[in-house]
């Protein structure tokens, strides 16, 4: 992760749904413009638009012999380098998230990182000593999926097992329910608008973290 008092603050949002159009693709442009907005860099990477390949190889497992990081891996490694923040931007299909998104955790955020580092505290990537939030979309209601347990899980899937594996700064949630075809403009406004805030926040902390006392690590639970 960049240190931010260096220079402007600069945001990777990860967007991992197939659909161009769809609500999480507006989710990432909202947070993106917001980001901009507030005077701080934001890239977007669109793995589906990308043809992203979520499959972990063999010689990518870094606890066996002749591992080596894939070429595909190693550029997005660099796109994403110096990055203050990662947005992860996805639905939840059939309880959990797209085979998309932990492709992406297998091949790229724990890249090089072994099960023995995590467990010690020592795991490296690129959300080490960083900020992440990660907001999700799903067509069940919150209340049903709360119901079931499956927000805390999703919770602790999301955001607080990343944020202590890889030692971050701060992890954020918002999960938005109810998503489905045919929603109100004033349904989306008002979700999309809760986005723009949470994105205010991470660049206010940011601007603290540049000009200021750094604060502690905290993690959300978008509550």
């Amino acid at each position: 992760m960049a240190d931010a008092a260096k220079g402007h603050a600069r945001h990777v949002a990860i967007l991992i749904h197939p659909d161009p159009q769809s609500f999480n693709a507006a989710i990432a442009h909202a947070y993106c413009e917001t980001v901009r907005e507030c005077g701080q860099e934001a890239i977007l990477r669109d793995l589906y638009a990308m043809k992203f390949d979520p499959v972990l190889k063999s010689e990518e497992r870094p606890d066996r012999r002749g591992f080596e990081i894939a070429p595909d891996v190693r550029a997005e490694l660099e796109a994403i380098e110096g990055c203050d923040v990662v947005a992860l931007i996805y639905p939840i299909w059939f309880g959990l998230p797209p085979a998309m998104m932990k492709g992406y955790v297998d091949r790229v955020i724990g890249a090089g990182v072994t099960p023995h580092q995590v467990q010690d505290g020592a795991g490296r990537g690129p959300l080490t000593a960083g900020h992440m939030i990660t907001i999700t979309t799903s067509g069940a209601r919150d209340a049903w999926l709360d119901e079931q347990g499956q927000l805390d899980s999703l919770r602790e899937l999301s955001s607080r097992y990343l944020f202590r594996a890889f030692s971050m700064k701060s992890a954020d949630y918002l999960h938005i329910g109810s998503i489905v075809e045919g929603l109100p403009t004033r349904f989306i406004d008002e979700h999309l608008s809760d986005v723009r805030e949470r994105a205010r926040k991470i660049c206010a902390r940011l601007a603290v973290e540049q000009y200021g006392a750094a604060a502690p690590p905290s993690i959300s639970d978008g509550s």
